[in-house]
């Protein structure tokens, strides 16, 4: 959906500032993942998700156009351990896929990303999140259309709000879009799991339509854009 020239310049920004903002670390006290089931077998899962930046396991929570094309990409990284599709942003209870795609429930398609901090940063986080989707594009990505689509990113703590808007700020200020960055920064609340057949859908729907035209394009360019930084790849690049 981005211009190569545009990935660039992302990728580019992100190398200068990543070294000035690597004293900013989050320091949250380490938490287990835990999660409810409701009474229409939905999984609420809570805030205890993985926090720890010191070392081991942490939670970032991105919104950036279909989870299916989200969660393909992310899953790519060396580093990421899981990517769980779901609903969050809203104020709909156990909502349903059918109910999110009309956009009256006010949650948006993001993905838990559960990550190991020893081998990918935060900040690495944002730079693929900036680089997986257009951040100007307001409420939408591409042909998806609809608040459900919208860009955001729900923070966990103090330390990632604070990282979010240094970068936003910064890439706003440097005019690297050429329009304004819309991406909603919002404190993390309920997020709902996504039905089953959601769960690493374009791995296990390669042929579907939407997988051929939509993702996979959107994946090889993501690959290509960090190589060196992915899984099962010999040389690891940081």
């Amino acid at each position: 959906m981005l211009e190569n020239n545009r990935i660039s310049q992302v990728v580019v920004f992100f190398f200068a500032l990543t070294f000035a903002v690597s004293a900013c670390a989050s320091n949250p006290s380490p938490q287990s993942k835990e999660a409810n089931v409701n009474q229409e077998n939905k999984i609420l899962v809570s805030d205890n998700l993985p926090l720890n930046s010191d070392g081991g396991l942490d939670t970032a929570t991105f919104a950036a156009g279909c989870f299916w094309c989200v969660e393909a990409q992310f899953l790519e990284l060396a580093g990421v351990q899981e990517v769980v599709s779901g609903y969050s942003g809203g104020t709909t209870k156990n909502p349903t896929y059918e109910e999110v795609s009309t956009g009256r429930t006010g949650h948006a398609e993001a993905v838990n990303i559960i990550y190991n901090s020893d081998s990918i940063s935060f900040d690495q986080l944002l730079e693929a999140f900036f680089v997986a989707h257009d951040p100007t594009q307001l409420n939408r990505q591409g042909n998806d259309v609809g608040t459900q689509y919208r860009s955001a990113i729900f923070y966990h703590n103090q330390a990632q709000k604070d990282l979010v808007n240094y970068y936003i700020k910064k890439l706003n200020e440097e005019k690297v879009y050429p329009k304004p960055i819309v991406t909603k920064v919002e404190p993390y609340g309920d997020f709902y799991e996504a039905e089953d057949y959601h769960k690493n859908y374009y791995a296990l729907n390669p042929t579907n339509p939407y997988c051929l035209q939509v993702i996979q394009p959107e994946l090889e360019r993501f690959r290509k854009v960090f190589a060196g930084r992915l899984k099962n790849e010999s040389v690891n690049v940081n």
